[in-house]
Formats: structure tokens, sequence, C-alpha cells
């Protein structure tokens, strides 16, 4: 694709919700899961614990809509968790963002696959021994997807993405109405696993667990905040169109979840055992039968849980352009394909996803506990930043706009805690070494290209009065065809050659004949400059090393010449 077809390439708040939204929507499906497997504790005494906990996640799923639509408001081309903390909190921040963005779109994309491919297994037990070729299947179709362009995988992604919202809304009406009919006392159409009643703790002992599981919904609702560039015309109006979007549906699923959860009396299963549904699955056949459209349901849902790693491929090469544009990450990823798409970026999520789904062999429950850490802080950290941004701003209703954003960063801020302080021992620590070690490598890699800037550097206007006097070495083994060329190529460049030959310590064959004998004749003849015949011995067999330090020698010599 030509350049100038960039605009060809954005989508519009419908498209831009199945690229950027669909792992937002996708948590619908696994966080109250994920919430709910909490209570199995507490047996029945945990059916009325679904809702309240849904709406106080539910609250700041608000408090963090409103503080994305303030960074639309501040930055009405895009920026993401980086640029902000960068730009207000510095370069540190900046980096510190960076790499906890890096590590949660990694993990978002192993997860979400290994959750749908669990998923089919599960429904599909003779796939169970593929799980981990399904999962790399699913992967290559995304990387391929993605490498086509922006637009025809945000068209690709509208079809599971909207079968699945309307899915599930249709399951939810048909609920809440018989829930109404029937005075808050439904009848499932096919009869539930039947209600643990033991309570083996008390049931506040779990509140912050739940929370915490709760709030794996809120973690994916920024994509919106983040994409202006890639939202067709009136970038702000269509960006907070596609957020506003996003975050109505996944409230409006989660709360009607939790209130027919309670409404049918609806508990968890042991995600272990041989009995083991999940919740959507329960409430979807409770509400309409086991029929064709419950398989429908199911199916979507899968797809969904599969295709849910979608937005990290367009949010992971996106933070890597940025940070290499700044220096530092190599240069490469800041080079578009020819499908104007980030080729570089999407290559090393594919290959750090994929790695982590061969090492967990395609079961990436232990890397569950990480999941949500790196987003929390990348968006601290964000928020933060917009705080500093509206300080400083001139603007009529910057104090409210700080405000709200101040609400926000204390609000996922004191999430970020107790997601890490009840997820330590479950792995946790490992985020504290993998992001600190990411901040340290892009800091040495700044270093790295900074002190080649200083090296090439020209302290002033161009100068061609000295022409630089080169010195040529040209290392040669056997005398053939390409030494011929070797040779013409090193005299039209320099008079001063010096031919290097490395041969073992004890080795019986005579170069210095060979060169007389096939190549000084015709040196001669031509009345070319006699070159320096070094012949090196490498007593352990190595043919590079010597070659180089002869050249560091002759550096060192002739510090003038190149």
């Amino acid at each position: 694709m030509a350049s100038d077809e960039d605009k060809e390439e954005r989508v519009g708040p419908l498209a831009g919700v199945s690229v950027f939204g669909l792992d937002a929507l996708n948590s619908a499906a696994y966080g109250p899961e994920a919430a709910l497997t909490v209570l199995i504790p507490l047996g029945i005494a945990g059916v009325g614990f679904g809702l309240p906990i849904t709406v106080a996640v539910s609250a700041i799923l608000t408090i963090v809509y409103f503080s994305c639509r303030q960074t639309i408001s501040g930055y009405p081309e895009g920026a993401g968790s980086y640029t902000v903390a960068k730009e207000k909190l510095g370069i540190y921040a900046g980096l510190l963002a960076a790499a906890a963005l890096m590590v949660d779109y990694t993990l978002n994309v192993a997860v979400g696959i290994s959750a749908g491919i669990g998923a089919l297994t599960s429904a599909l037990p003779p796939l169970q021994p593929y799980t981990l070729l399904l999962c790399l299947a699913v992967l290559l179709l995304l990387t391929f997807v993605n490498l086509r362009g922006l637009r025809e995988s945000g068209f690709a992604f509208m079809p599971p993405t909207y079968l699945f919202v309307g899915c599930l809304v249709l399951v939810l009406v048909i609920g809440i109405v018989k829930t109404f009919v029937s005075g808050g006392h439904p009848q499932p159409v096919n009869p539930l696993p039947p209600l643990p009643t033991y309570l083996s703790k008390s049931p506040y002992g779990f509140s912050l667990r739940h929370l915490r599981r709760g709030m794996h919904c809120h973690d994916r609702c920024r994509g919106g905040a983040t994409v202006c560039r890639l939202l067709k015309s009136q970038w702000f109006d269509s960006s907070r169109r596609t957020l506003t979007l996003i975050v109505a549906i996944l409230i409006l699923l989660l709360l009607g979840i939790a209130y027919l959860v309670s409404a049918y009396r609806i508990t968890a299963t042991d995600p272990g055992s041989p009995s083991y549904q999940s919740i959507l699955s329960m409430l979807t056949e409770a509400i309409v039968g086991s029929g064709i459209f419950y398989y429908v349901t199911i199916a979507a849902i899968l797809l969904v849980l599969c295709l849910s790693a979608n937005t990290s491929f367009a949010d992971f090469p996106r933070v890597c352009r940025t940070v290499s544009q700044d220096g530092f990450l190599p240069l490469v990823f800041a080079v578009r394909g020819r499908r104007l798409v980030y080729t570089q970026g999407i290559i090393v999520l594919t290959v750090l996803a994929g790695s982590l789904l061969i090492l967990f062999n395609g079961v990436t429950d232990k890397l569950i506990p990480l999941f949500a850490i790196g987003a929390f802080l990348a968006f601290t950290l964000f928020q933060a930043g917009m705080v500093m941004h509206w300080s400083r701003s001139k603007d009529q209703n910057a104090r409210l706009s700080a405000v709200i954003n101040g609400t926000g960063a204390i609000a996922t801020a004191i999430t970020l805690l107790i997601v890490i302080v009840t997820k330590f021992a479950e792995g946790a620590w490992l985020v504290v070494i993998v992001v600190p070690l990411l901040f340290i490598l892009m800091l040495s890699i700044n270093r790295h290209y900074r002190r080649i800037g200083r090296e090439v550097a020209v302290s002033g206007p161009i100068r061609l009065e000295q022409p630089i006097k080169m010195i040529a070495v040209v290392p040669i083994d056997y005398l053939n065809v390409l030494t011929e060329k070797a040779l013409q190529i090193a005299y039209g460049l320099s008079q001063d050659i010096h031919i290097v030959h490395v041969e073992e310590e004890h080795s019986n064959r005579d170069f210095s004949a060979e060169w007389r004998l096939d190549v000084q004749p015709s040196i001669d003849r031509v009345g070319l400059p006699e070159p320096n015949l070094v012949i090196l011995k490498s007593p352990y067999r190595k043919a590079i090393t010597p070659i180089l330090n002869y050249i560091w020698q002759l550096e060192g010599k002739n510090p003038e010449n190149e």
C-alpha cells in the first residue's frame, strides 16, 4: 500500500468497537466467572454477593470512562499511557508505563487465546490433546489478519463481536422478562446443578478477592482513548463514540449477567472438576434451554474469547513504534510495512505470546494472576499524567477535568494495590521482575543510540578539503574468482592494501608460494603497488577473531585513515 492510502485504512466507531474494544467486551465472558469462582466456598451465601460487587465494578468503570473522555479532550489526536506519562511525569514514568503495557498486551494475547481454546476443548473433549496446536493456529491466524492491515482486520472482527453482543443481549432480555413475569423467581428451562450448602469462611473475607477478580473487566476499557488517529474523520467525536459504545455495552452486559445469576441462583463450579460448566453456559441454558440458540451463543463466546487478543495486535506495535521513535527501542519498530502496519511489532508480539503458549503447553492458568497488573500500573501513571496536564492548562473546565482524572488515578491505584497484595504469592512477583528488566533494557538501548549519535555527529559544516586515505584489508583463504573480484575492488578503493590469510598454527600449506605463483605476476605486469601480505597463525582454528584483531591494530597505528 502507498503511504497516502493511510486514511483509507482508518475505521469508524462501529468497526472501532471490534478492533479496540473486543477484549473489553470479552471480559464479560470471563470476568463474572473469575469473580464468582472466588465465592465457591461460600455456597448458597455467595449468590447474593455477585450483584453488589458488579455494581461497584461498574462504578469504577464509569469513573475510568469519564477519565478516558478527558484524555480525548486533552489529546484529540490520540495519546496512550506512555506518551502522557512521559510528557507530564517524565521519561522514567513513561518508560515504566511502556514496560507495563508490553507485559499486559503479551499476556492478553496468550491468556485470551488459551481461554478460548480451553473452552472449546471443554465442550469437545476429543480435541484436548491438540490444545497447544489449536492455540498456535489461532495465534497465526490473528497474525496473518493483522498483517493484512487494520481496516481489513476491523471488518473481519465485526461479525463475531456483534454476534457475541447480540446473543448475550437477547439472552439477558429474555431472562429479565421471565424474571419480572415470575415475580423475581424465574424457573430455569433446564435444571441447574444443585447449590452447595456449606459456608467455609466468613463471606467478608472474600470481598477483596472477589472485587479484584471482577476488576479484570475494567482494565480493558481504555482502548478508545488512544486510537484517535485510526478512526475516520472527526477524530475527537469518533473516539468518544467508540469509547462510549465499548463501556456502555460492557456495563450493561455485566449488570445483566450479575442480576440474572442472582435471580436464577447460579453459583460457579470448580474449573478442575469433571462437572465444570461456565457461568454463561449455565445462565444461557437456564434461560433459553439447550437448543440451537444455546450452541450459537456458546460458539460466539468461544470465538470472541479467542479473538480478544486482537486489541493487543493493534496496540502493542503502536507502543513499540512510539517508544522506538524516542530512541528507547530499535528503530525498526517505527517502520511501517507494505500494508501500512507496524510489521516488526506484530511479529515480536506473536513470538512472545507463542513462546508463552509453548512454555505452558497452551494452558495459561498460572499467567492469569499477572493479567491485570500491567494495565493498572500503566493506567494509574496515565491518569496521574492527565492530572498534571490539566493543572497546567488554562482551559475553563481544567479544574473539573483534573478532579475527574485524579479520581480515576486514585481508583486504579487502589485497585492496583489490591491486585498486587492478593496476587503476589500467585505470581505477581514475576511482573515485579519483568517490568524493571524491560525498563533497564530500554534505557540501555537509548544509551547505545546516544553513544552512536555522538560518534557520528559532525561538529560543524561538512568538510571535503582533505579526502580520507583508506586502507583496504582483504581476507583471503583460497585463490579463486572471488579473490580476483576482491582485489579489483580493493585497488579501486586504495593503494594501501593488506592481504590477510589465516591458517592453523602447524599447517603445512605455503600460501606465500601460491601468492608469488598466481597473483604476483599480474600485479607486476599491471604496475600496481605491492600489497602487504600478512599470514596469521590461529592455534584455536579461529578465523574471524585474528582478522578483527589485526584490523584493530591497523586502526591504532593509523588513526587518521579509514
